[in-house]
């Protein structure tokens, strides 16, 4: 008798898993459907998620998903025609985006921050869950799309990702070098044990012209002058601006 209530029960889960197999189906057919129609009218595929997004503003993964099946390299005007429908739903785009694999994650962030830099922080961090190994480069495009919420993206990524501060810190001085001094100072207070290592990135990454002025920010921060300085010339400062420099804290 409890074999047969078993069995019954692996049936009807079969049943309900079948039914909803088949509907999924036939709505993926009907979403081809119209994307097809609209396609042959030369309605461009931009514009066809677009409309169809705001009649059906509920089957964003659907939508997205059959249009990528059918029209895969047109992976660019999906998202911009699926962002334009809602920018709220900027963030869920990109997770589906992400999940698609249709192009590298920070393609995929530079499209998304350039159509709604509002939601720039949310983006970063969309990606950043799906690929943190690419952390440098998704921060760094992120930000030349939107420098104004640089400082923004900086913070948040980095109280997200505390164990990659450095890789963070690199994305945004190769997006923005002339603002590395702002960036050092704001990581330096958010991670002031990572000083030496921040401090090494910043003279290495950037223009000698900076180099005086980030080992300045170091000791102001609270780091050694002399080991400021020491860490600055192994990073590949000049050690002549040191020269009979007079010490900061003694100003």
């Amino acid at each position: 008798m409890k074999n047969l209530i078993v069995l019954l029960l692996l049936s009807c889960f079969s049943l309900v898993g079948i039914a909803k197999d088949l509907a999924q189906e036939k709505q993926d057919a009907f979403i081809a459907k119209l994307l097809n129609q609209q396609v042959k009218q030369q309605i461009s595929i931009e514009k066809s998620v677009n409309a169809i997004l705001k009649r059906y503003p509920t089957e964003v993964k659907d939508v997205i998903n059959v249009a990528l099946s059918l029209y895969p390299y047109e992976y660019k005007q999906i998202m911009l025609g699926a962002m334009r429908a809602e920018p709220a739903i900027s963030c869920e785009v990109i997770d589906i985006m992400l999940a698609a694999n249709v192009a590298a994650s920070e393609e995929i962030v530079k499209i998304a921050v350039s159509m709604e830099p509002a939601y720039a922080r949310e983006i970063v961090q969309s990606a950043a869950n799906h690929n943190h190994e690419d952390l440098t480069s998704i921060v760094r495009v992120a930000i030349e799309a939107e420098p104004f919420v640089s400082e923004t993206i900086l913070k948040d990524t980095m109280l997200s990702y505390p164990d990659m501060v450095i890789e963070i810190l690199a994305g945004a001085i190769n997006a923005l070098p002339d603002q590395v001094i702002t960036f050092v100072r704001n990581t330096f207070q958010l991670f002031p044990d990572e000083q030496e290592d921040v401090l090494s990135l910043a003279i290495s990454s950037t223009k000698a012209m900076h180099d005086k002025e980030i080992v300045e920010t170091a000791v102001s921060a609270g780091m050694d002058q002399n080991l400021a300085e020491e860490i600055a010339i192994q990073a590949g400062a000049d050690k002549a601006i040191f020269a009979n420099n007079e010490k900061i804290e003694d100003k």
